[in-house]
């Protein structure tokens, strides 16, 4: 793949800030479905249906109208993820040097991205009175945590990477008749992003000396990038990371139905919600490139930085099926819009800096899943579930090292014991297999190649404490 650096300034000037702020959109469109250790133990078959606990003011506000008086559910997820890169012939910009390898090492036979999280729940229901019930459920909807050491290989596409949302939802439901429930929420979304990568200022002041000439703004010579040592690739790393933050607002629906006294099905809506992250862009740049700086180059210079970003709106159909007084059969079906994603904005503060366009090629995905759930008395329920979780990135050249992700499979099972009449304790743990994972990414800043594969898994570990009142 051969791509010529001319006539590129300005996505070389920024090119740190391209490739973090597609990253951002990406990790915040990572979905987080760890909201309810009692369904983690069912892989969520049947979360919008089951209406089990209080959990399902995020699944389905209408299954509130299924637990009487109040009640308070605090619940805890350890994320335990393996992101194991190997190295697959990685080239640096064939413009330079006719493609040769990306210097770089591995920390041992790979380089593991993943990196541990714990995501926390809280919901709290209560029956105002025959026919109407309130609701708030404070989670975490989305995130992602990648962290890869200074000197890997794929240093240029992505260091780390960490988005946090945090999803405050009033909800309220009514119980229209003894069949029909509906419920309506409001969501208070914040999320914040850090992301970080490195640069190499040797390429970028190569590509910007064939730029010379060009009255504004200012770029450097060869002369200048070969009098600070700059005059190949590899000769100057230094770093740039992007922090954004943002508060907005969405909403979600519900609808539970019940046939006869064994059956319930669900439906589930949760809307889109736009953010507008403004944060700022801040560069650490070698000793080398900064002297060619201080000549009055205005680039490279930290600055404010926005970007809108649509994280997508999921729609979900459950099945509860009560087979006799001691098994539930359990199914669901959610499809998330990951299309909305389909190009990133960028804007600066500094006025040197244009805005940046990054086209993306995300696809909707679907997820489907199956549990069961088995009560052999009042003080013990057992449950398993399988899934199968699609990714929206199924081309190697639209992955990056921030989401090395592909299709996985679950593999949960779960454990419930009723302390006393009003407290009860869920586990829950997932295993999800992960399809390998090819990725052929673009530094867009240099126009090096990321050419690998990532062995991938998964581990969950949930627990939750109910609390009847």
């Amino acid at each position: 793949m051969r791509r010529k650096i001319v006539n590129r300034a300005p996505a070389m000037a920024l090119g740190g800030l391209m490739t973090m702020g597609a990253a951002t959109v990406q990790a915040a469109g990572f979905a987080i479905i760890e909201n309810s250790a009692s369904g983690m133990g069912n892989a969520f078959a049947g979360a919008a249906a089951v209406a089990e606990d209080a959990s399902t003011i995020y699944f389905n506000p209408a299954g509130m109208t299924f637990l009487p008086g109040m009640q308070l559910v605090v619940a805890g997820h350890g994320i335990f993820p393996k992101a194991d890169y190997n190295e697959k012939g990685s080239y640096m910009n064939p413009t330079f040097t006719g493609g040769t390898a990306v210097p770089g090492t591995l920390t041992g036979p790979t380089d593991d991205g993943g990196e541990y999280k714990f995501v926390p729940n809280l919901y709290f229901s209560y029956q105002i009175d025959d026919h109407l019930f309130a609701g708030l459920g404070i989670n975490a909807p989305f995130g992602l945590a990648t962290n890869y050491k200074e000197g890997w290989i794929g240093r240029y596409n992505a260091l780390e990477s960490e988005i946090k949302t945090v999803n405050v939802n009033p909800s309220l439901a009514w119980k229209a008749s003894d069949q029909l429930s509906i419920g309506v929420g409001v969501s208070a979304q914040y999320i914040d992003a850090t992301l970080s990568n490195a640069v190499d200022f040797g390429s970028v002041c190569l590509g910007l000396a064939t730029q010379a000439g060009v009255p504004r703004p200012p770029f450097p010579t060869p002369a200048q990038c070969a009098a600070q040592g700059l005059n190949a690739p590899f000769t100057g790393d230094g770093k740039a990371e992007v922090t954004g933050s943002d508060w907005s607002w969405g909403f979600n629906l519900g609808v539970l139905y019940r046939f006869g006294d064994r059956t319930r099905i669900g439906l589930a809506y949760r809307s889109h919600i736009k953010h507008d992250l403004s944060g700022t862009a801040t560069f650490t740049v070698p000793a080398s490139f900064q002297a060619i700086l201080n000549a009055g180059i205005p680039l490279f210079s930290n600055t404010g930085a926005s970007a809108s970003v649509d994280l997508p709106e999921t729609a979900s159909l459950s099945l509860a099926h009560q087979l006799d007084d001691r098994w539930t059969l359990l199914a669901d079906v959610t499809w998330t819009r990951w299309s909305r994603f389909d190009q990133l904005v960028i804007e600066y503060d500094n006025p040197n800096q244009p805005k940046t366009v990054q086209p993306e090629n995300w696809e909707n995905a679907w997820r489907y899943s199956i549990g069961a759930t088995y009560r052999p008395n009042r003080t013990w329920t057992f449950r398993g579930g399988l899934a199968y979780d699609e990714t929206p990135i199924d081309k190697a050249s639209d992955r990056t090292p921030r989401i090395p992700g592909n299709d996985r499979t679950w593999v949960a099972v779960g454990l419930g014991y009723r302390i006393s009449e009003n407290l009860s304790l869920d586990v829950g743990y997932a295993h999800l297999f992960v399809r390998d994972t090819k990725i052929d990414a673009l530094d867009h800043s240099t126009n090096h190649q990321l050419v690998g594969s990532y062995d991938s898994s998964v581990d969950i570990l949930s627990g939750q404490l109910t609390m009847n009142f």
